[in-house]
């Protein structure tokens, strides 16, 4: 079974919600974890001190349908901005949404020469599971610095079209922050991130 993928966005929000996505990350993780579940992530591009702008979550195992379905959707957290002293707003939030082989969003050209594979071994949780061949493929697209790794699957071929899929999801996100900056001054998720409709909430 192929891992359930997750695009974490923050959009155009402010450093804090950079901050807000971080920790959620950590959050799932813990979770995954706990379930039994494997994680992995790829970050958006050029990540700083606060963390990604957007990240894929791929999660593996048999409660991952779980753990995505009640994840999907607007996520708050409430905490004072540790980057802006003073600053009166305390809400920050983070979207979820689930990536498949029908995304939507618009479309995304890769060029074979930006690429560069790598193969490892398909090392981390799995138990009996594990595979012990260099069947997992780590993807590096030159023009933005994005590194994206699948080792879900026992193919090579699997993992590397997997690889590629997310890749493209992530491109697409950021087309799409994009275009959304370039139109308002808006947030680029405020059409996603629907504020007062929560699935979750936070406290820092």
């Amino acid at each position: 079974m192929s891992a359930i993928d997750l695009l974490v966005t923050s959009g155009n929000g402010p450093v804090e919600c950079r901050i807000a996505l971080s920790a959620l990350l950590g959050i799932l993780e813990r979770e995954t974890v706990r379930l039994g579940c494997s994680f992995g992530t790829s970050l958006g591009p050029m990540p700083d001190q606060h963390g990604a702008k957007s990240a894929i979550v791929s999660i593996d195992g048999p409660e991952a349908e779980q753990i995505a379905v009640g994840y999907c959707g607007t996520i708050r957290f409430t905490f004072k901005s540790p980057a802006r002293p003073g600053h009166k707003r305390q809400n920050w939030y983070v979207a979820v949404q689930r990536i498949d082989s029908r995304s939507e969003g618009g479309e995304v050209t890769i060029d074979p020469a930006d690429l560069r594979f790598q193969t490892l071994r398909a090392g981390g949780p799995g138990g009996q599971h594990q595979n012990t061949t260099d069947s997992a493929v780590r993807v590096l697209h030159r023009p933005t610095g994005l590194v994206v790794t699948a080792r879900d699957e026992r193919s090579q071929h699997r993992n590397k079209a997997l690889a590629l899929r997310r890749l493209e999801a992530m491109l697409r996100q950021i087309e799409v922050e994009k275009q959304e900056a370039a139109q308002s001054g808006r947030f680029v998720a405020n059409r996603t991130i629907e504020r007062g409709n929560e699935v979750k909430t936070f406290k820092l």
